[in-house]
Protein backbone atom coordinates (compact mmCIF):
# COMPACT_ATOMS: atom_id res chain seq x y z
CA UNK A 1 0.00 0.00 0.00
CA UNK A 2 1.75 3.26 -0.85
CA UNK A 3 2.11 6.39 0.86
CA UNK A 4 -0.73 8.46 -0.25
CA UNK A 5 -3.14 5.15 0.17
CA UNK A 6 -2.12 5.11 3.90
CA UNK A 7 -2.63 8.62 4.06
CA UNK A 8 -6.38 8.62 2.57
CA UNK A 9 -7.15 5.92 4.51
CA UNK A 10 -6.39 7.75 8.00
CA UNK A 11 -8.26 10.47 6.58
CA UNK A 12 -11.17 8.13 6.05
CA UNK A 13 -11.11 7.06 9.87
CA UNK A 14 -10.70 10.54 11.15
CA UNK A 15 -13.67 11.64 9.04
CA UNK A 16 -15.52 8.15 9.85
CA UNK A 17 -14.88 8.84 13.53
CA UNK A 18 -16.72 12.10 13.40
CA UNK A 19 -18.94 10.89 10.88
CA UNK A 20 -20.06 7.59 13.58
CA UNK A 21 -19.94 10.06 16.62
CA UNK A 22 -22.67 12.23 14.62
CA UNK A 23 -24.65 9.41 13.22
CA UNK A 24 -24.73 7.32 16.60
CA UNK A 25 -25.63 10.73 18.16
CA UNK A 26 -28.76 10.97 16.08
CA UNK A 27 -30.00 7.67 16.28
CA UNK A 28 -28.92 7.06 19.92
CA UNK A 29 -31.02 10.27 20.44
CA UNK A 30 -33.62 9.61 18.79
CA UNK A 31 -34.05 5.96 20.15
CA UNK A 32 -33.51 7.58 23.67
CA UNK A 33 -36.74 10.02 22.20
CA UNK A 34 -39.28 6.94 22.04
CA UNK A 35 -38.43 6.39 18.48
CA UNK A 36 -38.67 2.88 16.67
CA UNK A 37 -34.58 1.63 16.32
CA UNK A 38 -35.15 1.12 12.32
CA UNK A 39 -36.57 4.55 12.03
CA UNK A 40 -33.95 6.44 14.54
CA UNK A 41 -31.47 4.72 11.79
CA UNK A 42 -33.06 6.24 8.71
CA UNK A 43 -33.95 9.28 10.12
CA UNK A 44 -30.14 9.29 11.50
CA UNK A 45 -28.52 7.65 7.99
CA UNK A 46 -30.54 10.51 5.98
CA UNK A 47 -29.12 13.54 8.53
CA UNK A 48 -25.76 12.08 8.17
CA UNK A 49 -25.58 11.61 4.58
CA UNK A 50 -25.63 15.41 3.90
CA UNK A 51 -22.92 15.92 7.11
CA UNK A 52 -21.11 12.84 5.70
CA UNK A 53 -20.55 14.25 1.98
CA UNK A 54 -18.93 17.26 3.46
CA UNK A 55 -16.23 15.92 5.69
CA UNK A 56 -15.57 12.94 3.06
CA UNK A 57 -15.40 15.25 -0.13
CA UNK A 58 -13.45 18.28 1.63
CA UNK A 59 -11.13 16.55 3.95
CA UNK A 60 -10.63 12.44 2.44
CA UNK A 61 -11.26 12.69 -1.09
CA UNK A 62 -10.32 16.39 -1.79
CA UNK A 63 -8.44 15.30 -5.50
CA UNK A 64 -11.44 13.37 -6.61
CA UNK A 65 -14.76 14.92 -8.98
CA UNK A 66 -17.94 16.07 -7.65
CA UNK A 67 -20.02 13.08 -7.07
CA UNK A 68 -23.04 14.00 -5.76
CA UNK A 69 -25.65 11.57 -7.40
CA UNK A 70 -23.08 8.85 -6.47
CA UNK A 71 -22.59 9.39 -3.69
CA UNK A 72 -26.20 9.40 -2.80
CA UNK A 73 -26.55 6.25 -4.27
CA UNK A 74 -23.59 4.76 -3.13
CA UNK A 75 -25.46 5.61 0.53
CA UNK A 76 -28.86 4.13 -0.37
CA UNK A 77 -27.05 0.95 -0.74
CA UNK A 78 -25.32 1.86 2.46
CA UNK A 79 -28.02 1.88 4.36
CA UNK A 80 -29.94 -1.34 2.83
CA UNK A 81 -26.45 -3.05 4.08
CA UNK A 82 -26.67 -1.45 7.53
CA UNK A 83 -30.32 -2.29 7.91
CA UNK A 84 -30.11 -5.91 7.10
CA UNK A 85 -27.04 -5.63 9.80
CA UNK A 86 -28.80 -4.18 12.13
CA UNK A 87 -31.91 -6.48 12.17
CA UNK A 88 -28.98 -9.34 12.04
CA UNK A 89 -27.38 -8.05 15.19
CA UNK A 90 -30.01 -7.18 17.19
CA UNK A 91 -31.08 -10.81 16.72
CA UNK A 92 -27.87 -11.77 18.73
CA UNK A 93 -27.68 -8.33 20.54
CA UNK A 94 -30.71 -6.87 22.94
CA UNK A 95 -29.38 -3.25 23.38
CA UNK A 96 -29.92 -0.96 20.58
CA UNK A 97 -27.20 0.96 21.60
CA UNK A 98 -24.55 -2.17 20.92
CA UNK A 99 -26.31 -3.47 17.79
CA UNK A 100 -26.72 -0.05 15.84
CA UNK A 101 -22.51 0.49 17.17
CA UNK A 102 -21.88 -3.04 15.53
CA UNK A 103 -23.51 -2.35 12.58
CA UNK A 104 -21.80 1.13 11.85
CA UNK A 105 -18.55 -0.39 12.52
CA UNK A 106 -18.90 -3.41 9.82
CA UNK A 107 -20.83 -1.30 7.21
CA UNK A 108 -17.75 1.51 7.69
CA UNK A 109 -15.67 -1.35 5.96
CA UNK A 110 -17.61 -1.77 2.71
CA UNK A 111 -18.62 1.98 2.90
CA UNK A 112 -14.86 3.01 2.25
CA UNK A 113 -14.20 0.97 -0.73
CA UNK A 114 -17.40 1.92 -2.41
CA UNK A 115 -16.48 5.37 -1.48
CA UNK A 116 -13.11 4.42 -3.00
CA UNK A 117 -13.90 2.81 -5.91
CA UNK A 118 -17.39 3.99 -7.16
CA UNK A 119 -17.97 7.53 -5.89
CA UNK A 120 -15.22 9.79 -5.40
CA UNK A 121 -12.66 8.91 -8.40
CA UNK A 122 -9.42 10.73 -9.59
CA UNK A 123 -10.10 13.99 -11.53
CA UNK A 124 -8.18 13.45 -15.01
CA UNK A 125 -4.93 14.82 -15.00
Amino acid sequence: MTRARLQELWRYYQMGVLNTAFGLGMYAALVWLGMNMFVAQLTAHLLGMAFNYLTYSRHVFRDAGPAKLRFALSYGVNYLLGLATLALISRFVASPYIAGLMSAVIVSVVNYFALKSLVFRRRAA
